[in-house]
């Protein structure tokens, strides 16, 4: 009788394991899935394609935010599975571990993406007022996309990008070589990891800025390239992948950019615009009405 009870617990134990690990993955896509779903919302008639001015801060800090949860969460789910097992670990030996803690590592993790969102969002911005033009897709804009997916691409094969890689494919080294107690730690934890993973994707966050910002097909197919970098086993093949689907994207840019499926080739008049904000801080759609006419012509003339 003693056998079976003492045989029993660790099927139990594993059964509440298993449960809890699906409760956490059921979390973090439920999250990832109300993010995209949000994101829709918010991007609806937005994207104007490469060189979408981003709007106001506000509304572009709002945004990146729940971008980067619904491109990332995904992604992450195995490094933030990995670390509260360990908590939970450290709790059945009797050792400080903050069940809140999970939360912190999340937290930090988005802290570091907002700090890169901000910096993006500085050159942007920067770029625009000072390229005079020069940066309008009839201009050298067109030429500029393609060399960032063609700069992405090398990026693939760099040690820069590899050492990043490396330590986001590999969970349990990354909280091995860098624990730290409580949940000042666990931020601290969170914060690394995500400087670790804007050094592997900030060049494929680049390619999405080139494709079109506010496109949700382009933040897909983005976030499907990040997952499959992280993700899949045979890292060789998925860096390979990577590669050849934004040496594509550049050649189909280069050569033909109205056939690129998804792409929002910008026209010269709407470059030329200057986005006006709607309520909530973002630019509006394309759509909007343009001032053109005889009629508009001679109000602009009244005193």
């Amino acid at each position: 009788m003693e056998a079976t009870a003492t045989a029993a617990t660790p099927g139990r134990t594993g059964d509440l394991l298993l449960r809890w690990r699906v409760a956490l993955i059921v979390l973090l896509l439920g999250l990832a899935t109300v993010a995209w779903m949000s994101t829709d919302v918010r991007m609806t008639g937005m994207d104007a394609g490469p060189g979408t001015d981003p709007g106001a801060l506000g509304f572009y800090v709002s945004t990146w935010v729940v971008m980067m949860a619904a491109m990332m969460f995904p992604s992450i789910a195995p490094m933030v599975l990995m670390y509260a097992a360990l908590q939970r670990g450290r709790r059945a030996k009797g050792q400080t571990a903050p069940a809140e803690a999970t939360g912190f590592f999340v937290a930090g993790y988005l802290v570091i993406w907002t700090v890169a969102g901000l910096l993006g969002y500085a050159v942007l911005k920067l770029g625009r007022e000072l390229n005079g033009g020069a940066l309008a897709w009839d201009s050298s804009g067109r030429w500029v996309a393609v060399g960032v997916l063609f700069a992405a691409a090398v990026y693939e094969f760099t040690p820069a990008k590899h050492a990043c890689l490396r330590r986001c494919r590999s969970p349990l080294g990354f909280l091995m070589g860098n624990w730290r107690d409580g949940r000042a730690g666990a931020l601290r934890m969170g914060i690394v990891h995500g400087a670790w993973c804007v050094g592997c994707c900030w060049l494929l966050m680049a390619a999405l800025f080139a494709l079109g910002a506010m496109s949700l097909a382009w933040m897909i197919v983005i976030a499907a390239l990040i997952a499959v970098e992280k993700l899949v086993p045979w890292e060789r093949a998925a860096t390979v992948g990577v590669a050849a689907v934004l040496v594509g994207l550049g050649l189909g840019i280069a050569a033909s950019p109205n056939d690129v499926p998804a792409l929002t080739v910008p026209t010269s008049e709407g470059m030329s615009m200057h986005h006006q904000s709607e309520p909530g801080g973002g630019p509006m759609p394309n759509d909007a009405p343009k001032r053109d006419g005889p009629m508009n012509e001679m109000n602009d003339r009244m005193p």
